[in-house]
């Protein structure tokens, strides 16, 4: 069973991207949603995700505060950042961090979902 954490704040864009995985997975998969950073942090040890996507833009805990915070040495996990904001300082620090696979703009999830899972 794949398992999947989804960590955005925003109910929409996180039905919306919940929705787009669905279609889009080809194995059993269990998705674990969460609107805080925080809440996803103190459980994700314990769910040890295959995928994970993260929003940056979020109260109390940012997703790059989320992932200053994790330890991830423990996961085989493929973090994703899922973002509105297209400034350059955002996708720039991304590219540089070692823990995140790729920067997918939420405008275009549709068709970075379909390429994640296309395997």
């Amino acid at each position: 069973m794949v398992r999947i954490v989804l960590v955005d704040d925003d109910a929409v864009s996180s039905f919306v991207t919940e929705k787009f995985i669905q279609k889009n997975i080809k194995q059993p998969y269990q998705i674990f949603k969460f609107s805080s950073a925080s809440d996803a942090l103190r459980e994700i040890y314990e769910i040890k995700p295959r995928y994970l996507f993260l929003d940056l833009m979020m109260p109390q805990m940012s997703g790059w505060d989320f992932l200053e915070n994790l330890d991830d040495k423990s996961m085989e996990t493929e973090i994703y950042i899922l973002s509105s904001s297209m400034d350059e300082r955002d996708l720039q620090k991304a590219s540089y961090a070692q823990k995140v696979r790729k920067f997918l703009p939420k405008f275009s999830v549709r068709h970075s979902i379909e390429d994640i899972f296309r395997n």
